[in-house]
C-alpha cells in the first residue's frame, strides 16, 4: 500500500497494490498491520458504516466532541469529492482544509484522524461510501459546520447554478467559527 501526504499531514491517502489478471482484480482494503507501520500508531475500528447517496448529494461537516472518530474512507461504487477540516484548535493547520476525489476506479482511501469535521460531495450518478471508525456513533454528541461557510471557502465541485441536496440536518449547520471545535 502507498500513501500520499496531503496539504494537512494528518490527513494520509492510501493506494492499495492492486493485482489485475483477465479474471478481474483483488486487494486488500485494509490490513490492521500495515495500516500501523503507514500510520505510526495502532487504531482500533469499532463500527463500519455503508452510505449511499445519489448525485448531488452533500453530507457534512460532521463531527463529534466527547466520542472523537477517526475515520478511513473509500468508496465501492461511483464517485466523490471527501473533505476533512481541521477543528483542533491547538494545531498550525486549524481552520484549512483537504479535499480529494475518491472512486471505485481510483480505489484510494483517506484517513481522518479525530479532530477533523468531515463531510463529502457525490459527483457520479450513485455512490456507495464505506467508512471504519475508531468510536461509536452517538446522536447526543453530533456536530456539524455549514459545508458552505465563507470563512473555510472550500471548493466544492458543485456544477454552477446548482444547489447541492442536504439534509434537514446540514442544513442547520453552524458557522465555522461559531462551532465548537476540539481544544
Amino acid at each position: 500500500m502507498e500513501i500520499i501526504q496531503t496539504d494537512i499531514p494528518d490527513i494520509k491517502l492510501l493506494n492499495p497494490s492492486v493485482f489485475e489478471d483477465a479474471r478481474g482484480s483483488f486487494h486488500e482494503s485494509f490490513n490492521k498491520r500495515t495500516l500501523k507501520d503507514l500510520l505510526g500508531e495502532d487504531y482500533e475500528f469499532v463500527q463500519d458504516n455503508h452510505s449511499c447517496s445519489n448525485s448531488n448529494v452533500l453530507r457534512g461537516l460532521h463531527y463529534q466532541l466527547k466520542n472523537p472518530q477517526a475515520k478511513l474512507v473509500r468508496v465501492i461504487k461511483g464517485e466523490i469529492y471527501d473533505v476533512a477540516v481541521d477543528i483542533r484548535k491547538s494545531s498550525s493547520t486549524f481552520g484549512k482544509w483537504v479535499g480529494h476525489n475518491i472512486s471505485e476506479a481510483n480505489r484510494t482511501q483517506i484517513w481522518i484522524p479525530s479532530g477533523f469535521a468531515h463531510g463529502y460531495y457525490v459527483i457520479s450518478e450513485h455512490a456507495e461510501v464505506l467508512y471504519k471508525t475508531t468510536d461509536y456513533y452517538n446522536p447526543d454528541d453530533e456536530y456539524c459546520i455549514c459545508w458552505d461557510d465563507p470563512d473555510l471557502s472550500i471548493n466544492w465541485p458543485i456544477p454552477p447554478d446548482t444547489s447541492p441536496n442536504l439534509s434537514d440536518k446540514d442544513l442547520q449547520g453552524l458557522p465555522f467559527n461559531s462551532a465548537i471545535h476540539f481544544k
